[in-house]
């Protein structure tokens, strides 16, 4: 009977680890494919730009033609019936252009306006003057990068008072933004971690160490559980070379990833795509 409870046990982390490793791999393609949606509508915008450019010279040369012709007729205005509809093409093109443009445009403003905002609430929170606190942006997403000795003792995955102080400053903000995902991270350096029957390397404790955080921001910080999500990444992506001690402290670290959904602007993105595909 007591073997029986154990093999399910471990089936029971299994189907955890993978669930959570299945959410992680599908939050990294979504972020993935709205980084190549959002790489797209750049390029198409500059496309636009460049053809209102075109369309602004091509109408300035019929204007000009325009007032050569009133002048020869002495003010009668004498425009060709090909030459008004070239006009009033390039018109008519300039201003969907224009309408594509500022679309874009829009798109674009709101979804650095939400990351500005988010990064200063942050700064503001956690404050700008640790060194082992770092608050930036990577490709659109913000990302706060807690040193692990402000956190955790070493080899351990409990959470210090210190690291709670901490952690009540980032929870602050997460609170005031109900529609935001986040996600914590563990990392580690790659001294190989020494089995203690319950975790068996540096990705599970890293894993461990994130889950140590989740349950400090949900139970004691009352972070909705719906918003967190915990991964592990081991010692697999480090900032530096572990060669040495100082930069081995360096890769131990906690990264919490805040992820806004910003329904509005993928969805005005998507659809300015799909119309352009269209054409």
């Amino acid at each position: 009977m007591k073997k029986a409870l154990i093999a399910l046990s471990v089936v029971g982390v299994l189907m955890t680890s993978c669930g959570t490793k299945k959410k992680l791999a599908e939050c990294e393609a979504k972020n993935k494919e709205i980084q190549d949606l959002l790489n797209t509508a750049t390029v198409k915008l500059n496309t636009c730009l460049s053809e209102k450019e075109a369309l602004n010279t091509q109408i300035e040369f019929l204007k000009k033609n325009n007032s050569d012709l009133i002048n020869n007729v002495g003010n009668i205005t004498t425009l060709s019936s090909k030459g008004a509809a070239n006009l009033e093409k390039s018109l008519e093109s300039l201003k969907e252009k224009d309408l594509k443009i500022t679309r874009l445009q829009d798109a674009l403003t709101r979804k650095d306006s939400v990351t500005l905002a988010l990064v200063t609430s942050l700064k503001r929170e956690v404050g700008l003057n640790d060194p082992d606190i770092q608050v930036n942006v990577e490709k659109g997403v913000v990302f706060i990068s807690i040193s692990d000795k402000l956190l955790f003792k070493s080899g351990s995955y409990n959470v210090s008072d210190r690291a709670k102080e901490v952690l009540a400053k980032v929870a602050k903000v997460i609170n005031s933004k109900p529609d935001f995902e986040c996600m914590v991270e563990g990392h580690t350096d790659n001294v190989p971690y020494i089995s203690n029957g319950t975790l068996l390397d540096n990705w599970d404790l890293s894993v461990k160490r994130s889950t140590s955080i989740i349950r400090v921001l949900t139970k004691d910080l009352g972070v909705p559980a719906k918003q967190l999500i915990a991964a592990g990444r081991g010692e697999y992506i480090p900032l530096v070379d572990n060669n040495t001690a100082e930069n081995r402290a360096t890769n131990r670290r906690t990264r919490i990833v805040i992820l806004p959904k910003i329904d509005q602007f993928y969805d005005m993105i998507e659809k300015e795509m799909k119309n352009q595909k269209g054409q």
